[in-house]
């Protein structure tokens, strides 16, 4: 049977560095009960296997719009369908599978923090074990796309902790269905805002500070302090946050040499954007692939 850990059309994720998540998640004393450590989506993900027979140190959520699969987790055996989810908690023997005849799609959030392991436990309780049904709301997909949103944005503690807060809203309308209600979604157009923007359209691009000032019309010093006032960040290093979190998903969906990544990242010296990889992340970009392939 063919199997398949990533690699699906229109799949989208995020993995956070060790690093924001030990400085900004663990140690924050308002999310740093509950945080993302890893977020995605995978739509009709054909093949789609993964096995962890050691389990891993966070608690994961799968949460299935469409299609069906299945979740093994030590000797309990779940069928998941359109509008089912399952938890499937920290250092558990697990594996899980997409249907091949009709692969699912799913959203998937990986957590952690003092509060998980109760929640997953509450969860178990509310359901009489670790798969529920709810029903579907829209409101609940954009609740998770605002977490993602707000994690692609780069790692300001700002966008951390927004993010990490709505973590617990998102696992609560699984715990809480018929509770749940969200409130409409405020957009923000600030100077900031807008010139993440600009850089996230310019990830091919290698901007200096003066052209990221500009396109928000501002004095290079003037948009330096309110950018790491805002962040906790210098704008190059926001920037370069961006374009590793873009090698991330390169390295995890496609086949690129590391070379053709630098490259498409405005980067034509490779050794450099190693580098700078292996700063954020804490390894070598092929030891980063290496080791979300095992």
């Amino acid at each position: 049977m063919l199997r398949k850990k990533e690699g699906f059309e229109g799949q989208r994720a995020i993995v956070l560095p060790g690093k924001i998540i030990s400085d900004l998640c663990e140690d924050n004393p308002v999310t740093g009960g509950l945080f993302v450590t890893d977020i995605g989506y995978y739509p009709k993900a054909k093949y789609h296997f993964r096995q962890r027979l050691q389990g891993i140190d966070q608690h994961i959520l799968i949460y299935c719009q469409e299609g069906k699969g299945t979740a093994q987790i030590g000797r309990q055996r779940y069928s998941l369908q359109p509008d089912t989810f399952v938890i499937i908690p920290a250092g558990s023997t697990h594996s899980y599978a997409a249907d091949e005849n009709d692969s699912w799609t799913i959203y998937w959030t990986h957590f952690k923090g003092p509060a998980a392991k109760a929640i997953a436990e509450a969860v178990k309780r509310q359901y009489n074990g670790y798969q529920g049904v709810i029903t579907f709301q829209q409101k609940r997909i954009d609740l998770f796309e605002d977490i993602y949103a707000s994690l692609e944005r780069g790692y300001g503690n700002d966008n951390i902790s927004y993010a990490n807060m709505c973590l617990w809203h998102y696992l609560s309308t699984f715990l809480y269905d018929d509770k749940f209600n969200l409130s409409g979604k405020k957009t923000s157009s600030d100077a900031v805002e807008l010139s993440i923007s600009y850089m996230q359209q310019q990830l091919s691009q290698m901007l200096s500070l003066e052209n990221i000032a500009r396109s928000v019309n501002l004095s290079v010093s003037h948009y330096s302090y309110v950018f790491r006032k805002k962040t906790g960040f210098s704008p190059m290093e926001y920037f370069n946050h961006l374009k590793v979190q873009k090698a991330c998903q390169y390295l995890i969906f496609t086949d690129l040499r590391v070379k053709e990544i630098a490259y498409k990242l405005g980067m034509d010296d490779p050794y450099y954007f190693s580098r700078m990889f292996n700063k954020l992340m804490g390894m070598s970009p092929n030891h980063y692939r290496a080791k979300r392939e095992t």
